[in-house]
């Protein structure tokens, strides 16, 4: 789960993170407002599920409440990689003498949380790792005793030569780890760290992620979520009990499993095409799921052909060719549909789609060579 960045910095500040003043505005004149309460040049930072903000116009600098509330009436309403802006965040413009990258990731390979610091702050970290590895330093932690103070002090060396800021910066490092672990996150992020010219650091930009897995247990982070800044079919997948991911591609896959469902994804690449989306129906032997899955995946104007990979166990393949035929009929879907069912009640399966106009295949590499093929234009 994605949270806004407004929200990070609420998250750092309560685990005593040095964050400038801000407000969250929605409207031009409440930006104004704050802009005059905080005195000073600010800065107006579109709050939205994703990157690029600066280079779509969603973060402008203004000298005056006058000029903020031009700026936050131009950012409000404007889309950024498809999703509106309902808000921004009003914070003071700070003066900056160094810019510098601390973030916390899961990482599978270690089975641990790793920091990873950069005195290349400022740019995506990718971009750095990908033209400076070496600028980047990682400390995987082990977490039953969390970031120890002398890791701290040692990665926070790794970012200033100043003693003065080595300290500041290593109990912030451990302020982090402490709302990530908090948070449930699965990343928290300061980009930049900056440090002004009177030797000050702070955590000027902070990102966070939720992993999904610990919301059950963390209500008042669940209570962060914002729909309307989400995609509308993931949004409509999380409600309708479904898996779903939207992907680039054209091919969209509708499958029961996450394992399965990735192996089929696998498979489309293989074979020269583009998953348009990761959808998972799950287990259970629930035709209406079907129907909530087609709609979603049909929502998307980029697929060309939907394939169904079902091994049945739990999931029964009458049940989801029984979703399948409710469906069509509730549904006007244009795209040619690709069917593979093998498992439970597989027979009955395959007379239910062939009394509805519909044939069936069991081997999963022929059914994903044809919805390649179709997604191509090259069958039918």
């Amino acid at each position: 789960m994605n949270i806004h960045e407004y929200q990070a910095r609420d998250i750092l500040s309560a685990h005593g993170v040095p964050v400038p003043d801000g407000e969250v505005a929605t409207t031009a004149d409440e930006a104004e407002r704050i802009a005059r309460r905080l005195g000073g040049k600010v800065v107006i930072k579109a709050q939205v599920h994703a990157g690029g903000r600066g280079k779509a116009g969603g973060v402008k600098l203004a000298d005056t409440p006058q000029e903020a509330r031009e700026h936050a009436g131009r950012i409000l309403g404007m889309e950024i990689k498809g999703l509106p802006v309902l808000r921004v965040l009003v914070a003071p413009a700070e003066d900056i003498a160094s810019e510098a990258y601390v973030g916390i990731i899961v990482d599978r390979a270690s089975k641990a949380p790793v920091f990873m610091v950069s005195r290349e702050g400022g740019v995506d970290i990718e971009e750095v790792a990908a033209t400076n590895p070496n600028a980047i330093r990682r400390q995987p932690v082990d977490p039953r005793y969390g970031l120890l103070p002398h890791q701290a002090y040692s990665l926070a060396t790794s970012l200033y030569d100043d003693v003065r800021q080595q300290r500041a910066a290593a109990k912030i490092l451990q302020q982090l780890y402490a709302a990530f672990v908090d948070s449930g996150a699965s990343l928290a992020e300061i980009n930049p760290l900056v440090t002004t010219p009177d030797g000050e650091v702070k955590a000027l930009d902070a990102k966070i992620n939720i992993d999904e897995n610990e919301l059950f247990r963390k209500p008042e982070v669940e209570a962060l979520r914002d729909p309307s800044a989400e995609a509308p079919s993931e949004v409509a997948a999380r409600e309708a009990g479904l898996t779903f991911i939207k992907l680039e591609g054209d091919v969209g896959c509708c499958v029961n499993g996450a394992g399965l469902a990735m192996a089929t994804m696998d498979l489309v690449k293989y074979y020269g095409g583009d998953p348009a989306n990761f959808l998972d129906i799950g287990g259970s032997s629930n035709p209406e799921k079907v129907v909530n899955a087609l709609r979603i995946i049909t929502s998307d104007p980029g697929v060309r052909v939907i394939l169904f990979n079902i091994f049945g166990g739990i999931t029964r393949c009458d049940d989801v060719a029984n979703g399948i035929v409710t469906a069509t009929r509730q549904i006007n879907i244009d795209v040619p549909i690709v069917i593979r069912l093998t498992g439970t009640n597989e027979e009955l399966a395959v007379q239910i789609l062939e009394q509805a106009g519909f044939s069936a295949m069991t081997d999963m590499d022929e059914a994903v060579k044809r919805a390649v093929h179709l997604a191509k234009g090259e069958g039918k």
